[in-house]
């Protein structure tokens, strides 16, 4: 074998090497992704079930219903709402009329059921999704977010 032939296979089996790692490394991310929908999103399109995603909008006024350590609330981007179910603490500045965003799944009768809620963290804050979503809608009011 050739001294070219010998370098031809190294760099061939290296380049491999490389392709595989990208690969697992790319399928690693894709199973660690958490999407972005706001309810009108997932009012036109459909999320798989069992998938993990983050729910984002505002609290809507009168929704709130709290059993025990089980809060049931509906989340808007004043266009469509979706109902949430959230079992644990929330954070302190959770409250009706308020940015929220919430991590979970979406249960065979369409209820949100967060792992996680996310409030905004004071008066100047409008999390990114939400307000772009709340833009999408026309519903944006930015003289309150400033």
């Amino acid at each position: 074998m050739t001294r070219k032939k010998q370098r031809l296979y190294f760099v061939i089996a290296g380049m491999s090497v490389l392709a595989i790692a990208a690969v697992l490394v790319l399928t690693s991310f894709e199973d660690s992704l958490v999407f972005f929908h706001s309810p009108s999103d997932l009012a036109e399109k459909t999320v798989p079930a069992g998938r993990t995603f983050r729910l984002g909008g505002l609290v809507e006024e009168g929704s709130v219903v709290k059993k025990g350590v089980v809060v049931q609330f509906r989340v808007t981007d004043m266009a469509e709402s979706v109902p949430v179910t959230f079992e644990g603490l929330l954070p302190d500045l959770f409250r009706e009329g308020q940015g929220v965003v919430t991590e979970g799944q979406l249960n065979d009768d369409g209820v949100f059921v967060a792992s996680n809620v996310l409030a905004k963290h004071d008066e100047n804050y409008m999390p990114p999704e939400v307000a772009e979503s709340l833009k999408k809608s026309g519903h944006w009011q930015p003289e309150e977010n400033k």
